[in-house]
């Protein structure tokens, strides 16, 4: 019995110290961009950075993370672009990460881009 009300102290003292995070909630947005172009080829770094600058940057001028990724689709293995979005939520937010799937799929003639949405709390830590 001791034990128990000793280990249940300490579970309250360590909850009690816990601040709650402050920060703002808002959306992850994904899209996972596939790199090879149906009947051969590929889209080529100079391609990608193009449609960065012309399509994706416009509608994030406050900033994006990208990355690349070795995906799988259909039973091949294929280079993927991982372009992620923090943003609040908002329907303009949507309509952008939209539009930049839709035009990467026209642009590249790509079957589909993948969307992961999630929710997320921000916060920038500083010093």
């Amino acid at each position: 019995m001791r034990r128990t009300v000793i280990a249940f102290a300490l579970l309250l003292s360590a909850c009690a110290s816990y601040a709650p995070r402050v920060g703002v909630q808002g959306v992850s947005d994904r899209l996972f961009c596939g790199r090879d172009i149906p009947g051969g080829g590929e889209v080529t770094d100079a391609d990608m950075q193009k449609f960065i600058d012309e399509v994706v940057e416009p509608r994030f001028p406050e900033g994006f993370t990208m990355w690349t990724a070795m995906g799988n689709w259909e039973g091949e293995d294929e280079a993927t672009l991982v372009l992620e979005f923090l943003h609040p939520y908002g329907r303009r937010y949507d309509d952008e990460v939209r539009e930049i799937a839709d035009e990467y799929k026209r642009r590249f003639q790509q079957q589909s881009v993948m969307r992961v949405t999630l929710p997320v709390m921000m916060e920038f830590i500083d010093k």
